[in-house]
C-alpha cells in the first residue's frame, strides 16, 4: 500500500461551486466559504487538492491557476494512473469511478478529496512491478523535472528514485511510445460479399438471441428488425437499391433492431455492414449497445470498428515532432506534462481516437485545446509510407480492421465523403476503404443536413488560403507545416517528368491568397463607414449608404495594393455584402439572435446576383488562375499513375503504396476543390436573366463573418455554392449505388402536421411520408422505399406533462432567466433548458448560476464550461440535481434516462434560421405551401426535443416551452395522449413540483 496521501503536513482541499466553495484546510476543518475568503486562505497554505482545476478557476472567477502554486487536480492523477477511461470530471464522477458508495460521496465535500488521492496512489503502488509500473515511473520522472505538481508523491508510491538505473526504462523512451505500440500487417484482399438474404423471422431470431430470455419483450423492437431485414435482400436492378424508412419511436430499441438483420446478414455473406449516425456521441453510443451481441470486448473489437476521420486520431509523427519541440525548448514544461500524459494513454487506448473515444473529453480543458489539434493530422499532411510510424498508425489499424469487420460504425460526414471520393476515383482506383454496399443511416432526419455540407463548395479567405498552406507549407513562419514539396520531394526527385508538373502546381498556388490576407480585408472594410447609425447631414462625402459602392479612394487604392486575384475578388464580394446589408457590420444581433437579412448572428448575407460591376471580372480572373492550378494538379496526378504503371517492377511495395495514397490525397484534397470553385466561377458568366430562368440547381450567396480561432477585429469572406436539394447528389453519389440502406430516425415524419383532426386521414398521412421520402433522397430512386412506423411503448399521457408559458416576455433576458429558475428549482434540478442562440444561453447562464447553486443545484453549460458535449452529459447523467444548458446539439440524440432528466425546458419555437439557403428552399421545395414548410421544421424539432425527456419506461418527465407566442398548429408535434396546456409561470411551477413528487413517489416530500 501507499503511504497515505496527504502527508502530515496535509495540503487543503478545495471544492468550488458558483460563488461558494467547500474548502478542507490543513488542520481537517471543512469550511464553506465564499471564493473570495477562500483565495485569501490559500495565499498562506500549500496547494490545493481539486477536481478540475480549470473549472474550479473559473467558479472562482479566476482566469486559470497558474498564478498560484501549481493545483493538484486529482483528474490528472486518475488520467496518469488509469489511462483509457472516461469519467465525468466531477468529485462525484470521480469517486464513483474509484468505487466508492452513494452514501460516503453525499455532497461530495472536500473532506473526500485525500481519500480519493489515496486510492488512486494505491492503484500506482500495485502497478510497481509491472511493465506499465516502470513506464510510470519514467514518464513520473520527466513531468516532475518539468514542474508537476504530482511528480513527488507518484514517485513515491511507485518507489521509484532519482535517476533511475540504467536497466530501467528511462524518461526519453517512456515518452517516444511510438516505439512500443504493435505493428498491422496487411492481409489478402476480402472476397466480394455473397447475396444471401436476410428474412424477416432470421432478423426477429437474433433480435431474441441477443436480448435473451430475461430481456424486456418490446413487440415494437422485433417488428422494427422484421422490416428493417428487407434492405438486406439481393439487388435485382444497378442503382435501384432496397430502401427501408423505418420511423421508431422513443424507446422503440431501434438500435438493436437494425444490427440484428445487420449483423446476421454480414455473417452469412462475408461482408461489411456501414451504421451511420450523425454525432460522434452517437458512434460511441451505438458501439455499447453492441456488448448484447458481443459481450467479450476481444471478440466484440473483431467483428466491430469504429471510423471516423483521419483528423480525429492521434498523429505519431507530429507527436513525435512536438516531444523534439518540447524538448528543446525550456520552458515548454506543460507541454512536456501533456505530452507524457498523451504517451501513457497512447500505450492503453483501443484506438487512438482523441475526439469522443477513451480519451477523456476534458483532457483538451486541462492541457489545452491546441495541444490536441497539434497532435491530430488536422493539416492533411500525412505521408503515408514515407512515415517512420506508418506500420503503428492507429489511422491505418483502424482501416484495416474496418476491412475485415462485420459493422463498422461511423458518421454521415464520413459516409457522404466516401462515397463522393470514390466516384471521383473511379472504380478502378485504389481506396483507403471497401466501398459498402449495405448502410444504415440512424438519425436519418439529419441525411438532409449532412448532404447539405458534404457537397456543398465555399471559396472563403480561410478556405483558399488553408490550400495555398497545404500546397506551399509555411512561407517563412514559424510553423511545422510541411508543403507539397516536402512531402513529394523524394518520390519525385531526380524524375523531371513529376518535378516540371510540381513545380507548376507550387507556382500556380501563388494564386490563392497569401499570408495576411485577412488583416488586410479588415483593413478594407474598416474603411468603410458605418453609414446606418449615422444622420445623414454628419455622413462624410465618400460614405458608403446601403446599396452604395465602395468609396472610390478606397476602392483604387485596394485595387492596387492587390494584385492577388483571389484576395482580390474576396475584396469586391465583402464589398458587395456590406453594400447590401440593411444594418450595420459589427452591430449586434437582435432578440432573435439573428442579424438583419437573416444570416447568422455575427454574419452578413447577400444575394450573389445581381453582381456588383467589379465581381465578373475579379471572378473571371480568377477562374483563369485556379484552372492554370487544376491543368496542374492533373497533370501531376496522370504522371504518378504513369510511374506506378511504368516503374512496376522497380517500385517496392511501401514506395507503390506512398504514390497511391498522394494520388488519392492530391485529388481529395485539392482538385476537387478547385474544379468546384472554377466550376462555381464560371456560372458567374451567365447572364442574369440566364441564371434566374427556371428552378435553380445551385443557391449561390456572400457571406461576410468572423470565424472562431480568427484574431479580434479579422474577417472572412467567401462565395458560397450549395444544393438546392442536396438529397440529388447523395441519391446519385450514395444511395444509388448501394443495395441496400435502412433510413431510421424517431423523427422521420411530420405525421402530426394538419393538427388532432387530421391524425387519421389518409391523404395527411401520405403527404407525411413523401416529405420523409424527400428529406431523405428516396424519391429520386427507381422504385419506392418500404415504409414502416413502430409506435414508442411509452405510455404518454402518464409519464408526461407539456405546457406553454403566457407571462413571460420572450425578448427580455432577465424575464426569461427567472423563468429558468423558477422552473429549475421547481423540479429539483434534472433539468435541461434548450436554447436557439449562443447569446441568450450565456446571457441566462450568467444570472442563473449563483441561484441555482445556493439551492445545491449544480449549473452546467454548453458555449461556457469548456467541455465538449459528451462530457457535460456525462456529468448531467452522472448527478441527478443538476442541471445543463445546452443548443441544439443537445435537443438532438442525448440520451439520458431515469431521474437525471425530469424537466426539459425550450426558450422558443425554434424555427428556421431565415437565411438565404432557407428562403430559396421554401420557395422551391416547399410545394406551394412556404408556412407549412417552416412549420414541418419546426415541429420535428420540437418532436426532437420532447424525445429527450421519456427515454424508459419509468421515466417520467415536464417539457415547457416559454413562447407564448407558440402557434396552436405547432403542437401536433408532441406524441398521442401529450395535452399541451397553456398557463402562467407560477401555476406551470406548482404543477411541476406536484408532478416531480408524485414521480418520486411521495407527494408530501419537497421537489428538491
Amino acid at each position: 500500500m501507499a503511504a497515505a496521501f496527504p502527508p502530515p503536513d496535509m495540503p487543503p482541499a478545495l471544492v468550488a461551486r458558483h460563488g461558494s466553495c467547500s474548502l478542507l484546510t490543513p488542520d481537517g476543518e471543512v469550511l464553506t466559504l465564499p471564493a473570495e475568503d477562500a483565495l485569501r486562505a490559500l495565499r498562506d497554505w500549500a496547494p490545493p487538492l481539486v477536481v478540475h482545476a480549470p473549472l474550479t478557476a473559473r467558479r472562482m472567477r479566476l482566469q486559470s491557476p497558474s498564478h498560484l502554486p501549481p493545483w493538484l487536480d486529482l483528474l490528472e492523477l486518475f488520467l496518469f494512473v488509469l489511462p483509457g477511461r472516461t469519467i465525468p470530471p466531477t468529485v462525484r464522477g470521480l469517486a464513483l469511478a474509484l468505487g466508492l458508495d452513494e452514501a460516503r460521496i453525499g455532497a461530495g465535500e472536500a473532506d473526500l478529496l485525500p481519500e480519493l488521492a489515496d486510492i488512486l496512489l494505491d492503484h500506482a503502488t500495485a502497478l510497481r512491478a509491472t511493465p506499465s509500473g516502470e513506464e510510470m515511473a519514467a514518464l513520473a520522472v520527466r513531468m516532475a523535472r518539468a514542474g508537476w505538481a504530482w511528480g513527488a508523491p507518484v514517485l513515491q508510491a511507485l518507489g521509484a528514485a532519482h535517476p533511475l538505473p540504467p536497466e530501467r526504462l528511462q524518461p526519453g523512451d517512456a515518452i517516444r511510445v511510438w516505439r512500443r505500440l504493435p505493428k498491422w500487417e496487411e492481409t489478402a484482399p476480402r472476397p466480394s460479399p455473397s447475396n444471401h438474404p436476410v428474412s424477416a423471422a432470421d432478423a426477429r431470431r437474433r433480435l431474441a438471441e441477443m436480448l435473451g430470455p430475461q430481456a424486456e419483450s418490446r413487440a415494437g423492437q422485433a417488428d422494427f428488425a422484421g422490416a428493417a431485414s428487407a434492405a438486406f435482400a439481393p439487388r435485382m436492378v444497378r442503382g435501384d437499391p432496397h430502401m427501408v424508412l423505418a420511423e421508431a419511436g422513443t424507446g422503440t430499441g431501434k438500435t438493436l433492431g437494425y444490427v440484428a438483420p445487420a449483423s446476421l446478414w454480414a455473417e452469412r455473406n462475408g461482408g461489411t455492414v456501414w451504421i451511420s449516425t450523425y454525432t460522434r456521441h452517437l458512434q460511441r453510443q451505438i458501439e455499447g449497445e453492441l456488448a448484447r451481441l458481443y459481450p467479450d470486448p476481444a471478440v466484440r473489437r473483431r467483428h466491430v470498428v469504429l471510423r471516423k476521420g483521419r483528423e480525429n486520431y492521434l498523429c505519431l509523427l507530429n507527436m513525435e515532432e512536438a516531444v523534439n519541440i518540447a524538448a528543446s525548448r525550456p520552458g515548454a514544461s506543460g507541454a512536456t506534462v501533456a505530452l507524457s500524459m498523451i504517451a501513457r494513454w497512447a500505450g492503453a487506448t483501443a484506438d487512438g481516437d482523441l475526439t469522443g473515444g477513451d480519451l477523456p473529453g476534458w483532457f483538451g480543458d486541462l492541457f489545452g485545446r491546441g495541444m490536441l489539434a497539434g497532435i491530430a493530422d488536422r493539416r492533411g499532411e500525412c505521408i503515408h509510407g514515407a512515415c517512420p510510424h506508418y506500420q503503428r498508425c492507429f489511422v491505418e489499424h483502424s482501416i484495416r480492421r474496418a476491412r475485415e469487420a462485420d459493422l463498422v460504425i461511423a458518421n454521415h460526414a464520413l459516409v457522404m465523403a466516401q462515397a463522393a471520393w470514390h466516384a471521383m476515383d473511379g472504380d478502378g482506383a485504389t481506396d483507403e476503404d471497401n466501398v459498402p454496399t449495405r448502410y444504415v443511416f440512424d438519425e436519418g432526419h439529419h441525411v438532409l443536413d449532412a448532404a447539405d455540407g458534404a457537397f456543398s463548395v465555399e471559396l472563403s479567405g480561410l478556405e483558399a488560403a488553408e490550400l495555398r498552406r497545404w500546397l506551399l507549407g509555411a512561407e517563412g513562419a514559424r510553423s511545422r507545416a510541411r508543403g507539397l514539396k516536402r512531402r513529394l520531394d523524394d518520390l519525385v526527385v531526380g524524375l523531371p517528368r513529376l518535378e516540371a508538373p510540381l513545380e507548376a502546381v507550387l507556382q500556380a498556388a501563388h494564386a490563392l491568397p497569401p499570408p495576411g490576407w485577412s488583416a488586410r480585408l479588415s483593413a478594407v472594410l474598416a474603411a468603410v463607414p458605418p453609414a446606418a447609425h449615422c444622420e445623414p447631414d454628419t455622413l462624410p462625402p465618400d460614405a458608403v449608404l446601403p446599396g452604395a459602392a465602395l468609396p472610390m479612394a478606397v476602392k483604387a487604392e485596394s485595387e492596387a495594393a492587390l494584385p492577388n486575384p483571389c484576395e482580390r475578388l474576396l475584396h469586391v464580394l465583402a464589398c458587395q455584402a456590406l453594400a447590401r446589408s440593411a444594418g450595420s457590420w459589427g452591430g449586434g444581433a437582435d432578440a432573435g439572435g439573428h442579424r438583419p437579412g437573416g444570416a447568422m448572428p455575427g454574419a452578413i448575407e447577400c444575394d450573389l446576383r445581381p453582381l456588383s460591376d467589379e465581381a465578373g471580372p475579379a471572378a473571371a480572373a480568377l477562374a483563369r488562375a485556379l484552372d492554370r492550378l487544376a491543368v496542374a494538379l492533373r497533370t501531376l496526378v496522370e504522371r504518378l499513375l504513369e510511374r506506378l504503371e511504368d516503374d512496376a517492377g522497380e517500385l517496392d511495395a511501401p514506395t507503390r503504396e506512398r504514390i497511391e495514397a498522394a494520388i488519392r490525397t492530391l485529388r481529395r484534397r485539392a482538385l476537387s476543390r478547385v474544379d468546384g470553385w472554377v466550376a462555381m466561377l464560371r456560372a458567374l458568366e451567365q447572364t442574369d436573366g440566364e441564371a434566374s430562368g427556371g428552378t435553380p440547381q445551385h443557391v449561390d450567396f456572400i457571406r461576410l463573418d468572423r470565424r472562431d480561432g480568427q484574431r479580434p477585429g479579422e474577417q472572412d469572406v467567401g462565395l458560397h455554392r450549395h444544393w438546392l436539394d442536396p438529397t440529388v447528389p447523395f441519391a446519385a453519389v450514395l444511395a444509388a449505388p448501394a443495395h441496400g440502406i435502412v433510413m431510421t430516425s424517431a423523427t422521420l415524419r411530420d405525421q402530426n402536421g394538419h393538427g388532432e383532426a387530421g391524425r387519421d386521414e389518409p391523404e395527411a398521412a401520405e403527404r407525411a411520408w413523401e416529405a420523409a421520402e424527400a428529406r431523405t433522397g428516396a424519391s429520386h430512386l427507381p422504385s419506392p422505399a418500404l415504409r414502416a412506423a413502430l409506435a414508442s411503448p411509452f405510455d404518454y399521457r402518464q409519464q408526461s406533462r407539456a405546457f406553454i408559458v403566457t407571462d413571460v416576455a420572450h425578448d427580455d433576458i432577465g424575464s426569461l432567466a427567472g423563468a429558468y429558475r423558477t422552473l429549475f428549482l421547481a423540479a429539483g434540478g434534472g433539468a435541461l433548458g434548450l436554447f436557439t442562440a449562443i447569446s441568450r444561453l450565456r446571457a441566462v447562464h450568467q444570472r442563473l448560476s449563483q441561484p441555482l447553486e445556493d439551492a445545491g443545484l449544480p449549473l452546467y453549460a454548453q458555449h461556457v464550461d469548456g467541455m465538449d458535449n459528451a462530457t457535460l452529459v456525462d456529468i448531467f447523467r452522472s448527478e441527478a440535481n443538476s442541471c445543463l444548458l445546452g443548443t441544439d446539439a443537445m435537443r438532438d440524440g442525448v440520451d439520458v434516462p431515469g431521474r437525471s432528466l425530469r424537466l426539459v425546458v425550450f426558450e422558443r419555437v425554434p424555427w428556421p434560421r431565415p437565411d438565404i439557403l432557407h428562403r430559396e428552399r421554401r420557395t422551391h421545395l416547399s410545394g406551394g405551401a412556404p408556412g407549412e414548410y417552416d412549420d414541418r421544421i419546426a415541429r420535428l424539432r420540437l418532436r426532437q426535443a420532447f424525445g429527450r425527456l421519456i427515454r424508459a419506461g419509468g421515466d417520467r418527465g415536464v417539457f415547457v416551452l416559454l413562447d407564448r407566442r407558440a402557434p396552436s398548429r405547432l403542437m401536433s408535434a408532441f406524441p398521442d395522449g401529450v395535452a399541451v396546456r397553456r398557463a402562467g409561470l407560477r401555476d406551470v411551477a406548482q404543477e411541476i413540483e406536484a408532478f416531480v413528487r408524485r414521480r418520486d413517489g411521495n407527494p408530501d416530500a419537497p421537489a428538491s
